[in-house]
């Protein structure tokens, strides 16, 4: 049995990863960490969520877990990441702390020095799918952001074969719950009902140095982003548009079969048939990543749609965790 804590628990993100552990066969829930709801109960503050008692984040026993999920704000997640590490315990970070592997570049899009710099070369970035070999036995793994978990997964088969002719345009959509449980005026309902909001467009937003990152790692042509991501008056759910210059000589035919190819054993990819595309129900409170496209005049339109809670958060992290430690990877997951 794996023992693992949640710091961070009270959290959309954390309170998703406590559902989900609780239906792992091969996981006991040893802590579940909350500096704003200390000695309640998740059921108090999410009614219909596990009835598991919260502790203060300075109490939790971090030497008595084997993994601990780190569902905090960026900045704080790798001070105590550091400390898990330190006592010997796996850490899967949600966060951005460890996404980008230069401390210089955290800290022109983050603000901020980076608590532990030490740690960079050794977090491996959890995009499971591509990075499984190096998950295997990690001790530290950063968990992707939800929006490049998107545009990763729907440009990494194109960048395999060189496909890719040019700057790419990403037109993405988020609910709200994406920016996260803490209060803040423009994510009021008030604010967001009725409206749609583009917000950090063109190079401004922050997942865009991770996503350019594993881009770069991929393709020698290092193919350059223009990213416009919004917000939608939903709970949950993200979709991304990508429209994507191709090499001539390809055809819609042979970039679907690239596809279903390279996605061919993914128990958590489903390529759609050419022509349809991605929505935001075939993947809603599912790990599932959907992908649809089509081919106009030379440029490839991709759709691809997460549930940003889940593949684009908690049950990413623990679909990692089940490479990790070497379990049936949609343990907790189907």
């Amino acid at each position: 049995m794996i023992e693992v804590g949640v710091m961070g628990a009270t959290g959309y993100t954390g309170a998703e990863l406590i559902r989900l552990l609780g239906r792992h066969e091969q996981v006991r829930l040893r802590f579940a960490a909350s500096r704003s709801n200390p000695d309640r109960s998740l059921a108090q503050v999410y009614p219909g969520a596990p009835d598991v008692k919260l502790i203060d984040p300075e109490h939790a026993p971090l030497e008595d877990v084997d993994l601990v999920f780190l569902c905090l704000p960026h900045g704080k997640s790798a001070e105590v990441a550091a400390a898990a590490l330190q006592v010997g315990t796996r850490v899967i970070d949600l966060s951005a702390d460890f996404r980008l592997a230069d401390a210089d570049t955290y800290r022109q899009w983050y603000g901020q020095r980076h608590p532990a710099p030490e740690l960079l070369d050794e977090a491996v970035y959890g995009l499971t799918e591509i990075e499984r070999e190096r998950l295997a036995g990690a001790r530290l793994v950063a968990n992707p952001g939800c929006y490049p978990t998107t545009v990763l997964l729907a440009l990494y088969p194109l960048l395999l074969e060189a496909v890719v002719s040019g700057q790419v345009i990403v037109d993405a959509k988020s609910g709200v719950s994406g920016a996260g449980r803490t209060p803040k005026l423009a994510t009021h309902f008030v604010e967001v009902a009725e409206d749609l909001r583009p917000y950090s467009i063109g190079r401004a937003h922050r997942h865009l140095p991770e996503m350019e990152a594993m881009l770069a790692r991929w393709s020698d042509t290092k193919p350059r982003l223009i990213f416009s991501p919004h917000l939608v008056p939903i709970a949950r759910g993200l979709l991304s548009t990508l429209y994507v210059p191709l090499r001539s000589g390809w055809i819609e035919p042979q970039l679907h079969a690239l596809y279903l190819e390279t996605y061919a054993d993914e128990p958590f990819i489903t390529i759609l048939p050419v022509g349809e595309v991605a929505t935001l129900r075939q993947v809603n409170r599912s790990n599932r990543c959907v992908i649809g496209m089509t081919e106009v005049e030379g440029t490839l339109v991709v759709t691809a749609a997460i549930d940003n809670l889940l593949k684009g958060a908690a049950g990413q992290a623990l679909q990692n965790m089940n490479v990790v430690f070497g379990l049936e990877e949609t343990s907790g997951l189907l």
